[in-house]
Protein backbone atom coordinates (compact mmCIF):
# COMPACT_ATOMS: atom_id res chain seq x y z
CA UNK A 1 0.00 0.00 0.00
CA UNK A 2 1.28 3.68 -0.75
CA UNK A 3 2.58 5.38 1.97
CA UNK A 4 1.25 8.60 1.82
CA UNK A 5 -2.13 7.46 0.34
CA UNK A 6 -2.54 5.66 4.05
CA UNK A 7 -5.54 7.21 6.41
CA UNK A 8 -6.68 5.40 9.51
CA UNK A 9 -10.35 5.25 10.24
CA UNK A 10 -11.52 7.90 12.44
CA UNK A 11 -13.69 6.58 14.95
CA UNK A 12 -15.28 9.71 16.91
CA UNK A 13 -16.59 8.99 20.28
CA UNK A 14 -19.53 11.12 21.39
CA UNK A 15 -19.23 12.00 25.13
CA UNK A 16 -22.46 13.18 27.08
CA UNK A 17 -22.74 14.37 30.78
CA UNK A 18 -23.58 11.12 32.83
CA UNK A 19 -21.32 8.72 30.78
CA UNK A 20 -20.52 5.81 32.38
CA UNK A 21 -15.98 5.83 32.46
CA UNK A 22 -15.98 2.08 31.49
CA UNK A 23 -17.90 2.06 28.36
CA UNK A 24 -16.52 5.54 27.21
CA UNK A 25 -13.12 3.73 27.63
CA UNK A 26 -14.37 0.59 25.43
CA UNK A 27 -13.86 2.14 21.71
CA UNK A 28 -10.56 3.97 22.72
CA UNK A 29 -9.31 0.45 24.16
CA UNK A 30 -10.28 -1.62 21.28
CA UNK A 31 -10.25 0.53 18.48
CA UNK A 32 -6.61 2.27 19.32
CA UNK A 33 -4.67 -0.96 19.54
CA UNK A 34 -5.04 -2.75 16.05
CA UNK A 35 -2.22 -1.81 13.47
CA UNK A 36 -1.29 -3.05 9.65
CA UNK A 37 1.60 -5.41 8.93
CA UNK A 38 4.21 -2.30 9.07
CA UNK A 39 2.70 -0.87 12.18
CA UNK A 40 0.63 1.88 11.25
CA UNK A 41 -2.62 2.30 13.83
CA UNK A 42 -5.51 1.41 11.65
CA UNK A 43 -8.30 3.37 13.67
CA UNK A 44 -7.46 6.99 15.22
CA UNK A 45 -9.85 7.56 17.53
CA UNK A 46 -11.12 11.29 18.95
CA UNK A 47 -13.54 12.28 21.50
CA UNK A 48 -15.47 15.33 21.71
CA UNK A 49 -18.74 16.66 23.35
CA UNK A 50 -22.14 18.65 22.24
CA UNK A 51 -19.86 21.89 23.69
CA UNK A 52 -16.89 23.40 23.15
CA UNK A 53 -13.64 21.38 24.66
CA UNK A 54 -14.01 21.47 28.48
CA UNK A 55 -15.34 19.51 31.07
CA UNK A 56 -18.00 16.67 30.79
CA UNK A 57 -19.63 15.14 34.15
CA UNK A 58 -19.57 11.19 34.55
CA UNK A 59 -21.52 8.93 36.76
CA UNK A 60 -18.69 9.16 38.96
CA UNK A 61 -17.47 11.32 41.23
CA UNK A 62 -15.27 12.98 38.69
CA UNK A 63 -15.00 15.35 35.62
CA UNK A 64 -13.55 14.51 32.08
CA UNK A 65 -11.50 17.36 30.28
CA UNK A 66 -12.55 16.51 26.35
CA UNK A 67 -10.46 18.17 23.59
CA UNK A 68 -12.96 18.46 20.92
CA UNK A 69 -16.46 20.23 20.33
CA UNK A 70 -18.90 18.60 17.84
CA UNK A 71 -17.75 19.63 14.79
CA UNK A 72 -15.36 17.17 14.91
CA UNK A 73 -18.37 14.45 14.09
CA UNK A 74 -17.71 16.07 10.50
CA UNK A 75 -14.95 14.18 9.69
CA UNK A 76 -15.93 11.44 11.43
CA UNK A 77 -15.52 7.86 9.30
CA UNK A 78 -17.64 5.80 12.34
CA UNK A 79 -19.13 7.60 15.38
CA UNK A 80 -19.55 5.92 18.68
CA UNK A 81 -22.34 7.00 21.25
CA UNK A 82 -21.47 5.01 24.67
CA UNK A 83 -24.09 5.21 27.79
CA UNK A 84 -25.12 8.27 29.74
CA UNK A 85 -27.34 8.40 32.80
CA UNK A 86 -28.29 12.04 32.17
CA UNK A 87 -30.03 12.05 28.89
CA UNK A 88 -32.97 14.20 30.06
CA UNK A 89 -35.92 14.27 27.20
CA UNK A 90 -34.06 11.60 25.14
CA UNK A 91 -34.35 9.30 27.71
CA UNK A 92 -37.67 10.62 29.15
CA UNK A 93 -39.29 11.65 26.01
CA UNK A 94 -37.94 10.04 23.14
CA UNK A 95 -36.91 13.70 21.63
CA UNK A 96 -33.64 15.30 20.97
CA UNK A 97 -32.44 18.83 23.36
CA UNK A 98 -31.43 21.56 20.85
CA UNK A 99 -27.99 21.24 21.70
CA UNK A 100 -27.64 17.31 20.88
CA UNK A 101 -29.90 17.76 17.40
CA UNK A 102 -27.53 20.44 16.40
CA UNK A 103 -23.98 18.14 17.48
CA UNK A 104 -25.73 15.50 15.44
CA UNK A 105 -26.22 17.43 12.43
CA UNK A 106 -22.18 17.56 11.55
CA UNK A 107 -22.51 13.66 11.00
CA UNK A 108 -22.04 13.39 7.24
CA UNK A 109 -24.51 10.71 5.26
CA UNK A 110 -22.83 7.52 4.87
CA UNK A 111 -21.63 7.67 8.70
CA UNK A 112 -21.18 4.57 10.02
CA UNK A 113 -23.28 4.80 13.88
CA UNK A 114 -22.56 2.50 16.92
CA UNK A 115 -24.38 2.91 20.43
CA UNK A 116 -23.58 0.97 23.32
CA UNK A 117 -26.35 0.33 25.79
CA UNK A 118 -28.25 3.28 26.37
CA UNK A 119 -26.37 5.68 23.84
CA UNK A 120 -28.96 4.02 21.35
CA UNK A 121 -31.67 6.43 23.04
CA UNK A 122 -29.60 8.94 21.24
CA UNK A 123 -29.87 7.30 17.65
CA UNK A 124 -33.49 6.55 18.25
CA UNK A 125 -34.29 9.73 18.99
CA UNK A 126 -32.42 10.99 16.16
CA UNK A 127 -34.57 8.59 13.90
CA UNK A 128 -31.73 6.69 12.73
CA UNK A 129 -33.20 3.23 14.14
CA UNK A 130 -36.78 3.90 12.61
CA UNK A 131 -37.85 0.77 10.94
CA UNK A 132 -34.30 -1.07 12.26
CA UNK A 133 -33.61 -3.51 15.01
CA UNK A 134 -31.57 -2.66 17.52
CA UNK A 135 -30.12 -3.98 21.16
CA UNK A 136 -29.89 -2.17 24.51
CA UNK A 137 -29.64 -3.51 28.12
CA UNK A 138 -31.84 -6.23 28.61
CA UNK A 139 -32.64 -4.53 31.89
CA UNK A 140 -34.00 -1.18 29.62
CA UNK A 141 -35.39 -3.02 26.72
CA UNK A 142 -39.22 -3.15 27.27
CA UNK A 143 -39.12 0.99 28.23
CA UNK A 144 -37.10 1.43 25.09
CA UNK A 145 -39.38 -0.46 22.54
CA UNK A 146 -42.09 1.85 24.52
CA UNK A 147 -40.36 4.92 24.06
CA UNK A 148 -39.72 4.45 20.04
CA UNK A 149 -42.10 2.10 19.13
CA UNK A 150 -41.09 1.87 15.32
CA UNK A 151 -37.72 0.31 16.36
CA UNK A 152 -37.28 -3.75 16.18
CA UNK A 153 -36.45 -4.08 19.72
CA UNK A 154 -34.49 -7.56 20.70
CA UNK A 155 -33.91 -7.46 24.51
CA UNK A 156 -32.19 -11.21 24.24
CA UNK A 157 -28.81 -10.23 22.01
CA UNK A 158 -25.61 -9.06 22.84
CA UNK A 159 -25.53 -6.33 19.69
CA UNK A 160 -27.04 -5.93 16.07
CA UNK A 161 -25.51 -5.12 13.05
CA UNK A 162 -27.86 -3.54 11.06
CA UNK A 163 -25.20 -2.76 8.29
CA UNK A 164 -24.37 1.07 8.93
CA UNK A 165 -26.39 1.05 12.38
CA UNK A 166 -24.81 -1.02 15.12
CA UNK A 167 -26.11 -0.98 18.76
CA UNK A 168 -25.31 -3.27 21.61
CA UNK A 169 -26.62 -4.57 24.86
CA UNK A 170 -24.63 -2.86 28.12
CA UNK A 171 -21.36 -2.88 29.54
CA UNK A 172 -19.23 -5.63 28.32
CA UNK A 173 -21.78 -6.28 25.16
CA UNK A 174 -19.90 -2.67 24.26
CA UNK A 175 -16.54 -4.68 23.91
CA UNK A 176 -18.14 -7.35 21.59
CA UNK A 177 -19.62 -4.84 19.35
CA UNK A 178 -16.40 -3.03 19.08
CA UNK A 179 -15.04 -5.88 18.48
CA UNK A 180 -16.96 -7.34 16.04
CA UNK A 181 -16.26 -3.98 14.04
CA UNK A 182 -12.76 -5.05 14.26
CA UNK A 183 -13.41 -8.48 12.61
CA UNK A 184 -15.58 -7.07 10.39
CA UNK A 185 -13.37 -4.10 8.95
CA UNK A 186 -10.13 -6.22 8.96
CA UNK A 187 -10.57 -9.88 9.63
CA UNK A 188 -10.58 -11.95 12.27
CA UNK A 189 -6.76 -12.29 13.09
CA UNK A 190 -5.83 -8.91 14.09
CA UNK A 191 -9.78 -8.55 15.68
CA UNK A 192 -8.55 -11.75 18.14
CA UNK A 193 -5.04 -10.17 18.30
CA UNK A 194 -6.92 -6.94 20.00
CA UNK A 195 -8.66 -9.36 22.18
CA UNK A 196 -5.82 -11.19 23.63
CA UNK A 197 -4.31 -7.73 24.21
CA UNK A 198 -7.53 -7.13 26.05
CA UNK A 199 -8.06 -10.65 27.92
CA UNK A 200 -11.02 -10.69 26.62
CA UNK A 201 -13.40 -13.74 24.98
CA UNK A 202 -12.20 -13.01 21.06
CA UNK A 203 -15.46 -13.99 19.96
CA UNK A 204 -19.24 -13.63 21.35
CA UNK A 205 -21.96 -13.39 18.57
CA UNK A 206 -23.81 -10.83 18.39
CA UNK A 207 -26.88 -13.44 18.76
CA UNK A 208 -25.88 -15.07 22.12
CA UNK A 209 -28.29 -14.26 24.77
CA UNK A 210 -27.56 -11.02 27.29
CA UNK A 211 -28.56 -12.84 30.68
CA UNK A 212 -26.74 -16.68 30.36
CA UNK A 213 -28.61 -18.25 33.74
CA UNK A 214 -24.66 -19.54 34.90
CA UNK A 215 -21.79 -17.29 34.03
CA UNK A 216 -19.62 -19.02 36.45
CA UNK A 217 -20.35 -22.36 37.24
CA UNK A 218 -21.33 -23.51 40.36
CA UNK A 219 -18.18 -25.61 41.73
CA UNK A 220 -20.86 -27.83 43.21
CA UNK A 221 -22.00 -28.50 39.72
CA UNK A 222 -20.51 -30.50 36.42
CA UNK A 223 -19.63 -27.96 34.10
CA UNK A 224 -19.59 -28.22 30.27
CA UNK A 225 -15.73 -26.65 29.94
CA UNK A 226 -14.20 -29.49 29.31
CA UNK A 227 -16.57 -30.70 26.88
CA UNK A 228 -16.02 -27.49 24.79
CA UNK A 229 -12.65 -27.59 25.33
CA UNK A 230 -12.66 -31.40 23.89
CA UNK A 231 -14.63 -30.24 21.00
CA UNK A 232 -12.40 -27.32 19.99
CA UNK A 233 -10.02 -29.90 19.54
CA UNK A 234 -11.78 -32.01 17.02
CA UNK A 235 -13.69 -29.80 14.79
CA UNK A 236 -12.32 -31.25 11.40
CA UNK A 237 -14.27 -34.14 12.78
CA UNK A 238 -17.70 -34.74 12.94
CA UNK A 239 -19.46 -34.35 16.44
CA UNK A 240 -22.54 -35.63 17.52
CA UNK A 241 -24.27 -33.92 20.79
CA UNK A 242 -24.24 -37.07 22.44
CA UNK A 243 -20.58 -37.01 21.85
CA UNK A 244 -19.82 -33.66 23.70
CA UNK A 245 -22.23 -34.72 26.64
CA UNK A 246 -20.60 -38.38 27.35
CA UNK A 247 -17.22 -35.87 27.76
CA UNK A 248 -19.12 -34.66 30.86
CA UNK A 249 -20.42 -38.20 31.65
CA UNK A 250 -23.60 -36.42 31.43
CA UNK A 251 -27.61 -37.13 29.39
CA UNK A 252 -27.90 -35.38 26.15
CA UNK A 253 -31.03 -33.71 28.10
CA UNK A 254 -29.17 -32.49 31.00
CA UNK A 255 -25.98 -31.11 29.08
CA UNK A 256 -28.24 -29.32 26.85
CA UNK A 257 -29.98 -27.64 29.19
CA UNK A 258 -27.01 -26.97 31.31
CA UNK A 259 -24.77 -25.59 28.21
CA UNK A 260 -27.98 -23.18 27.52
CA UNK A 261 -27.84 -22.02 31.09
CA UNK A 262 -23.78 -21.37 31.07
CA UNK A 263 -22.89 -20.33 27.14
CA UNK A 264 -26.33 -18.93 26.38
CA UNK A 265 -27.08 -21.04 23.20
CA UNK A 266 -27.27 -24.35 21.85
CA UNK A 267 -24.75 -26.90 21.54
CA UNK A 268 -25.42 -27.02 18.45
CA UNK A 269 -25.10 -23.21 17.53
CA UNK A 270 -21.87 -22.73 19.60
CA UNK A 271 -20.53 -25.16 17.67
CA UNK A 272 -21.48 -23.79 13.45
CA UNK A 273 -19.71 -20.45 15.66
CA UNK A 274 -16.88 -22.18 15.99
CA UNK A 275 -16.53 -23.64 12.74
CA UNK A 276 -17.47 -20.21 10.60
CA UNK A 277 -14.61 -18.88 13.28
CA UNK A 278 -12.47 -21.49 12.28
CA UNK A 279 -13.00 -21.08 8.41
CA UNK A 280 -12.50 -17.37 8.20
CA UNK A 281 -9.39 -17.54 10.25
CA UNK A 282 -8.01 -20.11 7.19
CA UNK A 283 -9.19 -18.59 4.73
CA UNK A 284 -7.21 -15.28 6.32
CA UNK A 285 -3.77 -16.78 7.29
CA UNK A 286 -3.62 -19.93 4.56
CA UNK A 287 -3.39 -21.19 0.79
CA UNK A 288 -5.46 -23.89 1.08
CA UNK A 289 -8.46 -25.02 -1.34
CA UNK A 290 -12.24 -23.84 0.13
CA UNK A 291 -12.80 -27.73 -0.09
CA UNK A 292 -9.53 -28.00 2.31
CA UNK A 293 -10.81 -25.32 4.39
CA UNK A 294 -14.07 -26.47 4.22
CA UNK A 295 -12.84 -29.72 5.90
CA UNK A 296 -10.39 -28.53 8.28
CA UNK A 297 -13.11 -26.37 9.64
CA UNK A 298 -15.38 -29.41 10.38
CA UNK A 299 -18.09 -28.46 7.36
CA UNK A 300 -17.62 -31.70 5.08
CA UNK A 301 -18.11 -29.97 1.72
CA UNK A 302 -17.29 -26.94 0.49
CA UNK A 303 -20.90 -26.29 -0.37
CA UNK A 304 -22.09 -26.64 3.46
CA UNK A 305 -19.36 -24.35 4.02
CA UNK A 306 -20.67 -21.87 1.94
CA UNK A 307 -24.03 -21.75 2.75
CA UNK A 308 -22.74 -21.51 6.50
CA UNK A 309 -21.00 -18.83 5.64
CA UNK A 310 -23.50 -16.65 3.30
CA UNK A 311 -25.67 -17.17 6.71
CA UNK A 312 -23.38 -15.44 9.27
CA UNK A 313 -21.81 -13.03 6.99
CA UNK A 314 -23.46 -12.59 3.67
CA UNK A 315 -20.44 -13.12 1.47
CA UNK A 316 -18.70 -16.39 0.49
CA UNK A 317 -15.57 -18.23 1.09
CA UNK A 318 -13.97 -16.91 -1.97
CA UNK A 319 -14.82 -13.72 -1.89
CA UNK A 320 -14.08 -13.18 1.96
CA UNK A 321 -10.39 -14.52 1.11
CA UNK A 322 -10.13 -12.58 -1.51
CA UNK A 323 -11.19 -9.27 0.80
CA UNK A 324 -9.22 -9.80 3.58
CA UNK A 325 -5.58 -11.31 1.79
CA UNK A 326 -5.77 -8.38 -0.70
CA UNK A 327 -4.37 -5.45 1.32
CA UNK A 328 -6.75 -3.21 -0.46
CA UNK A 329 -9.05 -0.36 1.39
CA UNK A 330 -12.30 -2.44 0.72
CA UNK A 331 -13.71 -4.26 2.91
CA UNK A 332 -16.61 -6.61 4.06
CA UNK A 333 -19.89 -4.92 5.26
CA UNK A 334 -21.41 -7.75 7.37
CA UNK A 335 -25.46 -8.19 7.34
CA UNK A 336 -27.26 -7.87 10.66
CA UNK A 337 -26.43 -10.44 13.26
CA UNK A 338 -30.41 -10.12 15.38
CA UNK A 339 -31.36 -13.45 15.21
Amino acid sequence: MDRTAFHPHRVVVLALDGLLPFELGIPHRIFGRPKDAEGRHLYEVLTCSIRPPGPVETDADFHIHVPHGPEILATADTVVVPASYELGPVFDEGVLTDELAAALAHIRPGTRLAAICTGGYVLAAAGYLDGRPAATHWADAERFQQVFPRIKVDADVLFVDDGDVLTSAGVAAGIDLCLHIVRRDHGTAIANEVARRTVVPPHRDGGQAQYIHRPVPDPQLATTTAARAWALGRLHEPIQLRDMAEQESMSVRTFTRRFREEVGISPGQWLTQQRVERARHLLESTDLSVDQVAREAGFGTAQSMRQHLQAALGVTPTAYRRTFRSGGAERYCGVGVAR
